[in-house]
């Protein structure tokens, strides 16, 4: 009965210590939505994100491109957020680590990364690339003028036409009379 007794405490200590060992490293899972957003400029782009972990995790969103790097925004879910003066009025964090930027600009094309940190310290780390696309209404305009400049000229050559048209008539019916024999002399005929 002893044996027994000694096999369970130690299994039990086995148990425990294994469910410590888990709960020091507690796995992180960042689910991204889509690994590129395209966005218009001036558009807003979604960042979709969803955070698992046991507690109270830090969220932070940092910025790479070619030539920079820095920080937008801190936070921890239901509490303050941390923005950077550079997106102030432009960023809107979300309680799931979700992160939306409006007002965008060809320079917020790059590389978004979001880093989740656990109050035991260990993080995880997953990535968004954003592509900010100009919407060329240039060449739109360009069209419509070409468009209208065509439809004018068009306009303009049936008009010529049909002047020509005319003249070509007026110029014919005075050539026929022109060649008509002349009759001098008019003669009357009795009834």
């Amino acid at each position: 009965m002893k044996t027994v007794w000694i096999s369970i405490i130690h299994h039990t200590q086995i148990l425990i210590f294994i469910f410590s060992i888990c709960h020091y490293t507690q796995a992180i899972t960042i689910q991204v939505q889509s690994n590129a957003v395209i966005a218009p400029i001036q558009g807003s782009a979604f960042f979709s994100v969803d955070i698992e972990c046991i507690g109270i995790p830090t969220i932070k969103w940092m910025f790479n491109a070619i030539d920079k790097q820095h920080r937008i925004a801190t936070w921890t879910p239901g509490g303050s957020v941390n923005v950077t003066q550079l997106y102030e009025e432009r960023v809107e964090t979300h309680f799931n680590g979700s992160l939306t930027i409006s007002h965008l600009r060809l320079q917020d094309s790059g590389y978004y990364i979001i880093t989740v940190t656990e109050p035991s310290g260990n993080s995880k780390d997953a990535g968004v690339l954003l592509n900010v696309t100009e919407v060329l209404y240039e060449d739109i305009q360009y069209l419509v003028v070409f468009i209208i400049v065509l439809a004018v000229l068009a306009a303009f050559l049936m008009l010529c036409v049909w002047l020509l048209n005319k003249l070509y008539r007026y110029v014919k019916a005075w050539y026929i009379k022109r060649h008509l024999p002349e009759h001098n002399a008019t003669e009357l005929q009795p009834l």
